[in-house]
C-alpha cells in the first residue's frame, strides 16, 4: 500500500503494478519525454502541486478542460452545493436542461443537445447519428485530428496516438475502419453519395495547433451540401474556448452537428453533441439511433459547467486571447534568445509549439505531415528543463499549450524568464 507521504517515484512504481503503464490515459505517460510523472495532490489558479509539495505553473490545464484556472471558487462552490444534494440519480434534473439551453444559445446551428460523459462519447454518437440520419456508412476524417478512441475514428489520429507513433490501435479490426476515409488536413476531399459525414477539428489542436487555411472550412461546408453528407465539427477543445460560439462562430461556418466537452464541464467529466432538431430527433427515444448513459447529465458536472460558463463573458474571452497572445509572443522571443529552434503558433486562445528548425520565420504547419516534423527529442529536453524550473507543459510534443484566465500577465512575464533559462539549457544538452 502507498502511504500519504509517498514520493512521485514511489507512487509511479505502485501505479505500474495496478494500472497499465501507471497512468489512466496514455497522454499522461512520460514515455516520450523521459522521467517520472508528477502526481498532483492539489491545484489552485494557474498552479498544480505534486505530492512532494513542489509547485508547477501549469500549462496543461487538464488538456483544456480548465479555462478559469484550477479550483475557481464559483466552480468549487457549485460542485459542493450540488454534491450535498446527491451525486447521481439516473433521472432528469433541472441543471441538465439549463446547460443544454446555454449550449444551444451559444452554438450556431444547434437547436437540441444530448449530454454525454466524455468527448469520445460525443464524437462516437455524432458519427452514429450521422449514419442513422443519412442512411449511409462512410465517414471522412483528417490525418492528425483526434476525435477520441472510438474504433472508426482512431485512424491517423493525433494527440497520444501521434506521441506513441501509432497509426491506429491494436484491437480494432479491419472492419472497424473499413468505412473510414482519411484525408489530408486543409484539403477539401471529393465526396460522393456513400459519405454519411465529414468530421473535422475546425482548428486542429491534437497535432500541436494547426489553423484551417482560408477556404478550407467553407469548402467542406460546400462539399457536404453538394453530396448530402453531414458536416461534424469536433469542438471538444475549441468549443467555448476560442469564443462563446467556438470555431463555428470565429470562422463563420455552420456545421450540421457540433461536439463539445472539456470547458462545458468546468473540469468534470462531460461531453455533448448538438444539431438542428430534425437531426437530433433521430436519436432515441424519439428516433431509431440508440444512445444511452447512466451518468449522462451528471448533476455535479452540469453544476460545474454552468458555473464555468457563467464566468465566460465577452470581456473574459478578450482577456484570455490577449494573455495567450502575450504568452505566445514571449515564448517565441524567449526561445529565439536562447538559441532553441522552435516555432510558436497562435490561433485565438490556443497556442502550439513545434521544436526544431523551421523553413522560415513565421512558419505555420498546414497538415499532419508538417506537424510530424517537430523534433520530439528536442521537446523532451525542453520539457525536462521546464519541469526542473517549475513549469509544466504536456508530456507529449503534439498537445496544445493552454493558458487560463488565472495566468495573469505578471505570472506570464515571470515565467518567460524561467522558460528562456530552460530553453538555453535544452539547446546545449
Amino acid at each position: 500500500m502507498t502511504g500519504s507521504n509517498s514520493t512521485n517515484a514511489e507512487l509511479f512504481e505502485a501505479a505500474r503494478r495496478v494500472i497499465p503503464g501507471g497512468v489512466n490515459s496514455p497522454v499522461r505517460a512520460f514515455g516520450s519525454v523521459g522521467g517520472t510523472p508528477y502526481f498532483v495532490a492539489r491545484a489552485e489558479g494557474p498552479y498544480v502541486f505534486d505530492v512532494e509539495g513542489r509547485r508547477y505553473l501549469d500549462f496543461v490545464q487538464s488538456y483544456g478542460a480548465i479555462i478559469l484556472g484550477h479550483a475557481h471558487p464559483a466552480v468549487t462552490e457549485a460542485v459542493a452545493k450540488a454534491a450535498a444534494d446527491g451525486t447521481s440519480y439516473g433521472a432528469p434534473t433541472r441543471r441538465e436542461v439549463l446547460l443544454a439551453e446555454r449550449i444551444a444559445e451559444a452554438a450556431t446551428g444547434v437547436e437540441q443537445v444530448r449530454l454525454v460523459s466524455s468527448g469520445t462519447e460525443a464524437t462516437m454518437t455524432a458519427v452514429r447519428l450521422a449514419r442513422g440520419y443519412t442512411g449511409r456508412s462512410r465517414i471522412v476524417k483528417f490525418a492528425g485530428c483526434y476525435h477520441g478512441h472510438a474504433d472508426a475514428l482512431l485512424a491517423a489520429g493525433g494527440s497520444g496516438v501521434a506521441t506513441l507513433g501509432l497509426s491506429g490501435s491494436a484491437g480494432v479490426p479491419p472492419s472497424g475502419v473499413a468505412d473510414t476515409v482519411v484525408a489530408p488536413y486543409n484539403e477539401v476531399p471529393e465526396l460522393d453519395d456513400r459519405v454519411a459525414a465529414v468530421i473535422v477539428e475546425p482548428v486542429a489542436a491534437n497535432m500541436g495547433v494547426v489553423p484551417p487555411v482560408p477556404g478550407f472550412l467553407e469548402g467542406l461546408r460546400a462539399a457536404c451540401d453538394e453530396s448530402g453528407a453531414l458536416l461534424i465539427f469536433d469542438e471538444v477543445i475549441t468549443g467555448f474556448r476560442l469564443c462563446r460560439g467556438g470555431a463555428a462562430e470565429r470562422f463563420g461556418v455552420t456545421p450540421d452537428i457540433s461536439c463539445f466537452g472539456k470547458v462545458i464541464g468546468g473540469g468534470l467529466p462531460i461531453g455533448a453533441l448538438g444539431a438542428r432538431s430534425e437531426i437530433m430527433q433521430t436519436l432515441a427515444p424519439t428516433g431509431a439511433v440508440y444512445q444511452a448513459g447512466t451518468l449522462s447529465g451528471n448533476p455535479l458536472a452540469t453544476a460545474a459547467g454552468l458555473a464555468a460558463l457563467e464566468q465566460l463573458t465577452p470581456a473574459a474571452y478578450a482577456e484570455l486571447e490577449a494573455r495567450a497572445g502575450q504568452f505566445a509572443d514571449g515564448l517565441r522571443a524567449a526561445l529565439t534568445r536562447s538559441g532553441f529552434d522552435a516555432a510558436v503558433v497562435q490561433v485565438g486562445t490556443l497556442v502550439g509549439l513545434y521544436c526544431g528548425s523551421v523553413v522560415e520565420p513565421g512558419w505555420v504547419p498546414a497538415d499532419y505531415d508538417d506537424a510530424r516534423t517537430t523534433d520530439e527529442r528536442a521537446y523532451a529536453r525542453l520539457h525536462a528543463e521546464l519541469l526542473r524550473r517549475g513549469v509544466a507543459f504536456a508530456p507529449g510534443a503534439y498537445e496544445a499549450v493552454f493558458v487560463s484566465l488565472a495566468h495573469t500577465l505578471d505570472v506570464i512575464d515571470e515565467t518567460l524568464t524561467d522558460i528562456a533559462t530552460a530553453a538555453s539549457a535544452a539547446s546545449q544538452a
